[in-house]
């Protein structure tokens, strides 16, 4: 019982130096002079929620064109120089429109957009609701759904025959 204790120890210490291997391999492949990683990944996270203002429906961040990725270097570029992400927002909205942003402002008419979808499942779940309790009352009633109607014994007596001749 000791050995085996004693294997799944040393199971774990492995695992656990395995993994804290990996970890320092990562942070010693990051190139030199490389920017910090917070202004690069806060400007994948921005040009996630913008939208390429030239490729119908695609993010700036996945976007393979030569104008996405100066707008991408753009964005960064205003992150060093200290603007904020709305401020970096507002920009583009003033320079490519409102469909630039990958969801439409919550203000006037939009608010449809972010309501809609939560009144659907509210309805959707008082139906649901509704249904199920309609089922569970007409259990303990007794009475069920209508049961079809029988066949007339010259038809089950036809389809019998022809049955067995088949």
């Amino acid at each position: 019982m000791r050995s085996i204790i004693e294997k799944q120890k040393t199971k774990i210490i492995f695992a656990l130096a395995l993994v804290a291997f990996i970890a320092i391999a990562g942070f010693a492949a990051s190139p030199v002079g490389a920017q910090s990683p917070s202004v690069d990944d806060e400007t994948n996270r921005i040009a996630k929620t913008l939208y390429c203002p030239v490729c119908p429906n695609t993010p700036l961040d996945v976007c393979n064109t030569q104008a996405c990725a100066d707008w991408r270097k753009q964005i960064k570029e205003m992150l060093i120089q200290g603007k904020s992400e709305q401020q970096i927002r507002d920009y583009f909205v003033q320079q490519f429109g409102e469909r630039v942003l990958g969801a439409p402002p919550a203000e006037g008419f939009n608010w449809i957009a972010y309501i809609l979808p939560a009144l659907g499942i509210v309805l959707g779940a008082v139906v649901a609701w509704l249904t199920v309790r309609q089922w569970i009352l007409r259990r303990a009633d007794g009475t069920s759904a209508p049961e079809a109607p029988a066949i007339p014994k010259e038809y089950a007596d036809r389809i019998e025959k022809e049955l067995k001749e088949y």
